[in-house]
Formats: structure tokens, C-alpha cells, sequence
């Protein structure tokens, strides 16, 4: 097993000479035309779900997708060692605007008291996304820096890798912002294991997954009880009456409760989006209705606010059906089994622990946006990659799958 320590690290100007003539020349072409692709897909249908509201967010999104083409071209020039030199800068970095957006009242709050946006002017920044690639990046640092094998040998980076990844996180749901947090872990984890952490430790994280799952059950089910018992009408609400320790707003448990008991939050209810989403994605049929064509988003039944976002799936269903929304699985599918191919041919463990990081983390943002569309899991507001609408979001992914591409480039020592 190769060692896990990095010596003889290089300065970090040596990684950023792109223009050194070289054979470095050898491109993955498979994902970055699977991702033009999924953006065409997106651009067409965030036109088309804003199309009776007149919304130009489309034009917007365009922009912002050639900028992530810059940022993609960019990051995969560099040699992706260059990211383990500069991690712990780029981690304290982004800590900042994390705790800014906290205390900044600029008009870009969200209702229910939410603050996630730091206003630019054109452009609304949202910290959580640059969070996201500053965990990846100390995560794979820590563990390429350390020495792993047994649990108690291993008892002293953990430590440390709780303190890096539980202070973003926490940030981030003091914010709120659920849905951003909630991808960390499952991406952390990955690279957890395939540094071959003892089975010790993911026997004890699954026990402690149990137990939140049935404290997150326990404070639900009292929820529901106490709005009964208190007549309180189901509606989003910024506070927490009923006085749970727990970090989630009623209009977060709202969800969940109409996620198990539809019937108790009334048809427009938080229950509504989803049932909405269903009816899309259930009338597309095999082909669809046509693109525009899909009355759910155009009428207003899919709320225009989340329809070219949150739900863009549910608009793709229902305007190319089953075999428009296969073409998009089957896009994700080849970037997603690319990443693991190009994790498992890195020339060293920080490339395979960056490849996979950013692998699990997109294939969580697909599998539960879509698992949200189709009623499968509560509503949760995570975004799909390269489709959903939102700036940060497309940079954020551009950049990650710009890494990917650096350690395919990068993969082998050339003369």
C-alpha cells in the first residue's frame, strides 16, 4: 500500500506553469461534452419553465456557464498538486465569507430569515459553494498528510478532520442552509474510505447515523403532535414553537411532514411543490408534451420560484418525458462513472481522493434532487448540477469538475 505521507512537497509556483512545453496533452474529452450537454439541457429549460413570467434568468445562466467554461479550461491547466500546496489558505479563505454572511444585512436575506447571499451587485455570491470545494480540498490534505490505518492510529486525524469539516457545516446551518450541509458528509466519508480507514470506525458512524435518524423521527413526530394539539395552522413558520433543541426551522420539518402525512399540511401546504412535481413528471408519458409545452410550470401549478431550479427535472419530465429525462440520467451517468474511472488511474492518493470526493458529492446532488422531484425523499432545495439555475452553483461545479480533469491531465510523470 503506498504511503500516505506527501515528502518533498514543491513550492506552489512550480504546479502553475501551464505553459511549460510538455506531453501533457492527453484531454478526457468524455465529461466535459456530457457537461456541455447537461448545460444545453439547462439552459433550455429554465427558458422554458420562466417562459409565461417573461424571466430572463436563462440569459443569466448562459453567462454564467461561459465563465465556468473559463473556470473548468483554467483549473484543469494547473497541475491539481498545486491545491494540496495552498489547501489550508484556500480553507481559511472561505471561512470568511461564511461567517460575514452571518452578520451582512444587504437586502439578499431569504425569507424565513435565512441569510446564504452576499450581494455583488449583478452577481449574489453564496459562500456555502465555495465551502464545498474548501472541505474537499483539507479533507483530502489532512488525510494525504497523516497517517491512517488502524482506528487508534488514526484516532488523531479524525480529530482534526472533525474540527475542519464541523466548522463550515456549522456555519452553514446557522445560515440556515440544510441542503448544503447535508452533502458534506457522504463526500467526506468517500474519501474516508478509500484511505482504508479500519471498519471499526464505519461500523461506530453507522450507529451514530441510526441515533440521529431517530432523534430527527422523535422531534418530528413531536412537531406534528405539539401543531395538533396547539391548533397552530400548518404554514411555514421562521420560529420554532415547539421549543426542539434540534437545528431545524418548522418550515424545514413542514416538509418532512408532508413528505409522511400529505394529508396533514392541506393542498397548498408544504406538500404542495411535491405534489405538483409528481403530476409533471407522471403527465410527461414516453416523449412529452413538448418543449414549452408543459402546462405545470407554465399555468403556475409548479411555482415559478423553484420550477427552474429545484424542480427543473419536473419541467424536463414533463415537456421530453421518459426519454428526455433518461438522456439526462444517462448524461450524469458518464460523468459520474468518468470521475470514478479517473480516481482509480491518479497517479498518486490526493488525486483519487479528490476524483471520488467530487464524484460522490454530484452524485448526491443528483440522486436526492431527483429522488425529490419523483417523491422519494422530503424536499430538501438541493440543486441539480449544470442544470438548476444559480450562479455560484455552476462556478462551484465547473471548478470541481475542472479538478477531475486535472488529475486525468496530469495522471503520469512525463519527460
Amino acid at each position: 500500500m503506498e504511503s500516505p505521507t506527501l515528502v518533498n512537497l514543491a513550492s506552489p509556483t512550480e504546479y502553475l506553469n501551464v505553459f511549460k512545453p510538455t506531453t501533457r496533452t492527453q484531454w478526457d474529452l468524455l465529461t466535459p461534452l456530457a457537461l456541455a450537454g447537461l448545460g444545453l439541457f439547462g439552459l433550455a429549460f429554465i427558458y422554458s419553465a420562466q417562459l409565461s413570467a417573461q424571466g430572463e434568468d436563462w440569459i443569466k445562466q448562459l453567462i454564467f456557464l461561459c465563465l465556468g467554461a473559463g473556470v473548468y479550461l483554467a483549473v484543469s491547466l494547473i497541475d491539481y498538486r498545486f491545491w494540496l500546496s495552498v489547501a489550508h489558505w484556500f480553507y481559511a479563505a472561505c471561512l470568511l465569507p461564511l461567517v460575514l454572511v452571518l452578520f451582512l444585512n444587504n437586502g439578499q436575506n431569504l425569507k424565513w430569515g435565512a441569510h446564504r447571499w452576499i450581494d455583488l451587485g449583478y452577481f449574489s455570491f453564496q459562500p456555502s459553494e465555495t465551502a464545498k470545494i474548501a472541505v474537499l480540498l483539507i479533507t483530502a490534505s489532512l488525510l494525504i498528510r497523516s497517517k491512517i490505518g488502524t482506528l487508534t492510529q488514526s484516532l488523531g486525524t479524525l480529530g482534526k478532520l472533525a474540527l475542519a469539516v464541523g466548522a463550515p457545516m456549522i456555519l452553514i446551518l446557522k445560515q440556515p442552509d440544510l441542503k448544503s450541509a447535508i452533502v458534506l458528509p457522504p463526500m467526506v466519508f468517500s474519501m474516508l474510505y478509500v484511505s482504508r480507514l479500519s471498519a471499526r470506525f464505519f461500523a461506530g458512524a453507522l450507529g451514530v447515523f441510526a441515533l440521529l435518524l431517530g432523534l430527527v423521527t422523535w422531534d418530528i413526530y413531536n412537531y406534528k403532535s405539539y401543531i395538533e394539539s396547539h391548533n397552530y395552522p400548518w404554514k411555514h413558520a421562521e420560529q420554532n414553537v415547539s421549543g426542539s433543541w434540534l437545528p431545524f426551522r418548522d418550515y424545514q420539518r413542514n416538509r418532512i411532514v408532508g413528505f409522511v402525512w400529505p394529508d396533514k399540511v392541506g393542498a397548498k401546504g408544504a406538500g404542495w411543490n411535491q405534489s405538483q412535481s409528481l403530476i409533471s413528471v407522471g403527465s410527461g408519458g414516453l416523449t412529452g408534451k413538448g418543449w414549452t409545452e408543459g402546462t405545470q410550470a407554465q399555468l403556475g401549478y409548479l411555482p415559478r420560484t423553484v420550477a427552474h431550479n429545484d424542480f427543473i427535472f419536473s419541467v424536463i419530465a414533463e415537456e421530453k418525458g421518459f426519454l428526455g429525462s433518461l438522456t439526462v440520467l444517462g448524461l450524469f451517468g458518464l460523468v459520474l462513472f468518468n470521475g470514478i474511472r479517473i480516481a482509480g488511474s491518479a497517479r498518486d492518493r490526493f488525486g483519487t481522493l479528490l476524483a471520488i470526493g467530487v464524484t460522490v458529492l454530484f452524485a448526491v446532488h443528483v440522486f436526492v434532487n431527483i429522488a425529490m422531484t419523483i417523491g422519494l425523499v422530503p424536499i430538501t432545495g438541493i440543486p441539480l448540477p449544470f442544470i438548476s439555475y444559480g450562479g455560484s452553483f455552476v462556478l462551484s461545479c465547473c471548478l470541481l469538475q475542472g479538478l477531475v480533469q486535472s488529475v486525468w491531465r496530469f495522471r503520469k510523470d512525463f519527460a
